[in-house]
Formats: structure tokens, C-alpha cells, sequence
């Protein structure tokens, strides 16, 4: 049988379980393909190939050069640059591209939350009064911080913060979620923690801080996503399975 080949750019759970969807397939070859920044990745049900491509110049190469049929965004919501590559690279090359992005998070009552547009935007929020906060938008934006020290900080991030802030009163917590909402709440109170700032990533493995404030009534930052139109997009596994069933049909109809 002549396999269909996708490549799916991962970096949230919800590409691995997609990648074990469509692995369990005798029709389809599938890669995933992890940008490399995270130390210690969990195990994939598929293979993968780790590390950049050189833009988007060197994604379509890759594209040409393993017969990819169809090319799935699935990286985290704020990982901006490769989605760009992403859409660039289909465009030249003319293979189909399916955005798998799962919704964020949405506001309920008792939630005190502040909707900002970027991480600059949530250091200006946080005002000049010193306040304690819970520092949960990865390791890679983390040192922006350093341009409000007053504030003390506990950063959590699965790998090392490195170069760390400057800023003199942080602490760091290395963990990798699923957060557990009564785990959450120790933690806050534990540290007397009086705000958060987050991006709204969405998903259930670290939706816990989210209620958690809620139920303690601490205040949220919650840094929002740019908005961009993708022609074929998905918000669950279940749907990019079946869009990809479509683009991969449509695909073999042209004759390519």
C-alpha cells in the first residue's frame, strides 16, 4: 500500500495524541517534528525529527523532498513564528495545511481576570506597587520580567529558565503539568501569591491555576492570542482527523 505521508509540527499534548490517532493507521506515515527546546520531551507514539528547518524556505524543502501529502500546524498557540513558516511553506509548495489549535480558556463567574495583548502589556498591568506573582508563560519570555524587579516572582517552567532574571526576589518551580486544582491552591497559598499572569493556552493540563484563582478570588493577567485566519482549522483531535481525511482525499483527487 502506497502510505500518505504527514508531518505534524507538535508542541502541545494534543499533538501527540494526534499522532497516535493517526499512527494506529495502515494508510498513513506519520512524523512529528518538536522544535528541540525542551529538555526532556515526553515519549511520542510516532517518529520524530527534532530541531528546526531554516524558515520557511527550508520547511518547504522538506515538504518537496520527503513527499509530504499534508502538513499539520499543531505547535502551541503563541508559537507564532513556525505557524507563519507553516502557511508560507504550503504556499509554495501547494500542500494542504490543517491548523490544529484548541481553544482558550473562557471567563466564568467569580473569575478576575485582565485581558491583555502581550507580555509587555502584562508587566505594565501589574502596576508599581510590589505584588506577588505566579509566573506561568514558559521559560523564554520569563526574563522580560526583569523590567519590573519590585515584584517578587515564582516562575514555573518544565525546563530551566536560562539566562535567569536579574530582577533580585524570584524563585523557581520546574514542573510539567497535568496541575491538579487542590495542588494549585497549596501552591498559591503557600507562596501568598496575590496575581497571575498566564497566557491563555487553553487546555486541561494547566487549566488548575485558572480555577484555582477563581476559588482563592486572585486576580488574572491573561495574556490573549493574535488573532489569524487559517483557511482549514481544528479545535479537537476528533476534528483534525477528520479535516485531514478531507485534504488528504482532495489532495489525491487533483492527481498530486
Amino acid at each position: 500500500m502506497d502510505k500518505r505521508r504527514i508531518l505534524i509540527l507538535g508542541g502541545m499534548t494534543e499533538a501527540r495524541d494526534l499522532a497516535g490517532r493517526l499512527a494506529e493507521r495502515a494508510d498513513l506515515a506519520v512524523t512529528l517534528s518538536l522544535a528541540g527546546r525542551t529538555l526532556d520531551p515526553a515519549p511520542q507514539p510516532v517518529p520524530v525529527r527534532t530541531g528546526g528547518f531554516g524558515g520557511a524556505e527550508g520547511l518547504a524543502a522538506y515538504l518537496g523532498s520527503h513527499a509530504i501529502d499534508l502538513l499539520i500546524d499543531a505547535t502551541h498557540p503563541f508559537a507564532k513564528q513556525i505557524s507563519v513558516n507553516a502557511r508560507a511553506a504550503s504556499a509554495a509548495t501547494g500542500i494542504p495545511l490543517l491548523r490544529l489549535e484548541r481553544l482558550g480558556w473562557e471567563e466564568a463567574p467569580g473569575d478576575r481576570w485582565t485581558r491583555v495583548a502581550s507580555v509587555s502589556d502584562a508587566i505594565t498591568a501589574l502596576g508599581e506597587t510590589p505584588r506577588r506573582v505566579f509566573l506561568t508563560i514558559g521559560r523564554q519570555e520569563a526574563k522580560v520580567f526583569d523590567a519590573a524587579p519590585q515584584h517578587h516572582y515564582l516562575v514555573r517552567s518544565v525546563d530551566p529558565v536560562d539566562p535567569p532574571l536579574d530582577a533580585p526576589d524570584v524563585e523557581y518551580l520546574l514542573s510539567r503539568g497535568p496541575f491538579a486544582v487542590e495542588d494549585e491552591i497549596a501552591l498559591l497559598r503557600a507562596h501568598g501569591i496575590d496575581v497571575i499572569v498566564s497566557k491563555n493556552s487553553g487546555g486541561e493540563a494547566t487549566q488548575g491555576k485558572i480555577t484555582a484563582a477563581r476559588a482563592l478570588g486572585l486576580p488574572v493577567l491573561l495574556i490573549e492570542r493574535a488573532a489569524v485566519a487559517d483557511d482549514h482549522r481544528a479545535e479537537t483531535v476528533e476534528d483534525a482527523v477528520r479535516l485531514a481525511d478531507h485534504l488528504l482525499a482532495s489532495f489525491r483527487k487533483r492527481g498530486v
